[in-house]
């Protein structure tokens, strides 16, 4: 069980421009709680070492792809279009109904976009 959330870190970076498909909560939440570790830790270490920027900026250019495949995988998975994903333009509101759809379940059975993903249900 410790290494399951880098498992599902790493299975999200394998399918690296996958926009395609469905992603479950469980895919989607331990990508996300990954991703904000590495990144807090190298705040740390930016900060530490005052070069503040440089290596999250590279980081964070490293994960867009891969983030942006879950997130938009994520959105399949509740039957909405990934063109959902453009709400993160809009200041505030847009983040938050953002959250607020990636918070909530999937559909439960095969949907426009595909089957149910492996770890739906949690």
């Amino acid at each position: 069980m410790k290494g399951e959330a880098m498992d599902w870190y790493l299975s999200v970076l394998k399918q690296y421009a996958v926009f395609t498909g469905r992603s479950g909560r469980k895919e989607f939440w331990n990508f996300f709680l990954v991703n904000m570790v590495f990144l807090l830790i190298i705040t740390i270490i930016e900060g530490l070492l005052g070069i503040r920027g440089t290596i999250g900026a590279l980081y964070s250019l490293l994960v867009l792809m891969p983030a942006m495949g879950v997130c938009i995988r994520r959105l399949h998975d509740t039957g909405r279009s990934g063109f959902w994903i453009f709400l993160f333009l809009i200041p505030l509101l847009g983040g938050l109904v953002l959250l607020y759809l990636m918070a909530g379940r999937g559909e439960p059975g095969a949907n426009l976009y595909g089957p149910v993903p492996y770890g739906h249900h949690l």
